[in-house]
């Protein structure tokens, strides 16, 4: 279904988030600022993470059964797809497999970089699999950019074991801009812009900021998502007749791991995510 085609409707909708793990919170979190006529319902793959180590064929699967769920079983009228690997690798799939509007997370990061950027140079940090697909490359350099893309593996597990301020964590982001920097400078690549290609990285923003050379902005992909949601959505999602939203505004479910979920959770949402409900989606 085309954006155009979106259903209008006075009741207070529901906008699907679908992530492999729970970092795609960070969009979760922006969206809610934005869409305060919304409810949500987030689903983390968690059973089958991480999508980054399966071939393109089972991402595309795991990721069309999700989007199912969350059309057929829990009235999703529009889907936020909070995975950079699925976005990357199965957007088509998921459009074909719901007849509902399907926004990933590489295009809108693509265009606030290319909004951000003077010099038409972007840098990319994300993790291997997110690099290894080209995918923000791709998005970039089809705005006219030229991109250096770098993989970051340790800075997802720093974020999960809580070090989002540690000075071990700051050390490994100067190594990394470091590397970064020097790979630019040898194929002659010129950036005044760094794009967070992770849905992870958000947490890390303060430090990334203060590890940037001068002159160098920060885009958060997390953010451009929920803001490309909002001109889309904006126009299909009017305020519900009642002074307040249906209860609950929000419902969390997971694939496993529901207590890993809840406890680590609200680090990446900026609240309690309450009670994460378990689904089986099948192998």
């Amino acid at each position: 279904m085309s954006i155009a085609e979106a259903p209008q409707t006075t009741d207070a909708p529901i906008i699907g988030v679908f992530d492999s793990g729970f970092g795609g919170l960070t969009v979760l979190r922006a969206l809610l600022t934005r869409l305060p006529h919304a409810r949500f319902a987030f689903l983390g793959d968690t059973a089958r993470l991480p999508y980054g180590s399966k071939s393109r064929r089972t991402i595309a699967r795991y990721a069309a059964e999700s989007a199912r769920f969350l059309v057929r079983e829990q009235g999703a009228q529009f889907l936020v797809i909070a995975c950079n690997t699925a976005s990357a690798l199965a957007l088509d799939a998921i459009q074909d497999a719901v007849p509902v509007p399907v926004l990933g997370v590489i295009e809108p990061g693509a265009s606030a970089a290319k909004a951000s950027s003077q010099s038409g140079g972007v840098f990319v940090i994300a993790t291997e699999a997110t690099v290894q697909s080209h995918a923000y490359a791709a998005a970039c350099q089809a705005q006219g950019m030229h991109v250096l893309e770098k993989a970051c593996p340790l800075l997802v597990p720093l974020v999960e074991e809580g070090w989002t301020q540690h000075p071990v964590t700051a050390e490994v982001i100067r190594i990394y801009l470091d590397e970064l920097a020097r790979g630019a400078q040898a194929q002659g690549i010129s950036a005044d812009t760094l794009l967070l290609g992770c849905t992870h990285y958000p947490l890390l923003r303060p430090l990334i900021e203060r590890a940037v050379p001068a002159g160098v902005r920060v885009i958060d992909s997390a953010e451009a998502a929920a803001e490309a949601a909002t001109r889309i959505f904006n126009g299909h999602i009017h305020a519900p007749g009642s002074a307040s939203l249906p209860e609950p505004r929000m419902r969390f479910f997971a694939t496993d791991s529901v207590e890993k979920f809840e406890r680590l959770g609200s680090r990446f949402l900026g609240r309690p995510v309450g009670r994460v409900e378990l689904v089986d989606l099948g192998g």
